[in-house]
């Protein structure tokens, strides 16, 4: 997939779930609609669940890249609260 233009960064690679997803929603609730938000993230259950998370708050998961050193680059546009 081509280079996404991203808004916000934020790495959670320092904390464990519930918190990764908390992290990553209130990042969310500071931006505006259609902007993209970057996370870096941990394999397992960050992975997992915060993907799966964002979606369901119905905000749209772009693309999930892995690194190769057991950590991960998720994509997400902000969609309308």
């Amino acid at each position: 997939m081509a280079d996404i233009n991203v808004d916000e960064i934020i790495d959670i690679t320092d904390v464990t779930c519930p918190i990764t997803f908390v992290k990553t929603k209130v990042a969310l609730e500071e931006m505006d609609d259609g902007q993209i938000l970057q996370v870096h993230l941990n394999d397992g259950e960050p992975v997992q669940n915060v993907p799966r998370s964002i979606k369901e708050e119905g905000h749209e998961v772009l693309d999930l890249r892995e690194n190769g050193d057991g950590t991960y680059e998720l994509f997400i546009k902000k969609v309308g609260d």
